[in-house]
């Protein structure tokens, strides 16, 4: 991992979530957090996550809530419901532009944005970071036994850094039940 002065995390929390737990570990989050800092300066970390709204208890909760005490810039966007046409109920949780805008705006104040995705609508986004002079390191998976990453994405990025290396360093084991 390469060392730069100012760095902004911007994480997309679901497709986090869903890579980590395909290589069988869960994140640390205060670890992370401790991992980015310690090479260089950590302006902000953003964390991205749809919430179903009204489904009662929300078990992504109880984690924006530490997020947001504990360092992080929690974005949240209601997920909604759609008829995908034949009869199914289908849920759009994209938060890929409020990812986007944020990243945006913050690249002209860092020397590179470090982003948890592998969603290859994100490629143009990073090809406007950079354009603005910004690196940006992108987190994700190849490891996994359907690669999490967009080619396109990880071939854009000046960096790709594969999650599963991070393991040691930000994982926590996944409870027995979970764990496949």
């Amino acid at each position: 991992m390469s060392a730069f002065h100012k760095t902004a995390l911007f994480i997309d929390g679901l497709n986090l979530h869903f890579t980590a737990k395909a290589l069988g570990f869960d994140i640390d989050f205060k670890r992370l957090l401790a991992e980015f800092t310690r090479h260089g300066t950590l302006v902000r970390a953003y964390y991205y996550t749809a919430i179903f709204e009204d489904a009662g208890y929300n078990t992504i909760r109880p984690l924006t809530d530490w997020l947001s005490y504990n360092g992080f810039t929690v974005v949240t966007k209601s997920a909604r419901e759609h008829n995908d046409g034949e009869g199914r109920r289908t849920f759009k949780r994209n938060i890929g532009v409020e990812l986007s805008v944020d990243a945006i705006e913050l690249a002209k104040h860092v020397d590179q944005i470090v982003l948890f995705s592998g969603d290859r609508d994100l490629r143009r986004l990073v090809e406007a970071i950079q354009g603005r002079g910004c690196r940006v390191m992108v987190v994700s998976s190849l490891r996994t036994s359907s690669p999490m990453i967009a080619d396109e994405l990880r071939r854009q990025a000046d960096e790709f850094l594969e999650l599963d290396n991070l393991r040691a360093i930000i994982g926590r084991t996944l409870p027995s039940d979970t764990a496949q």
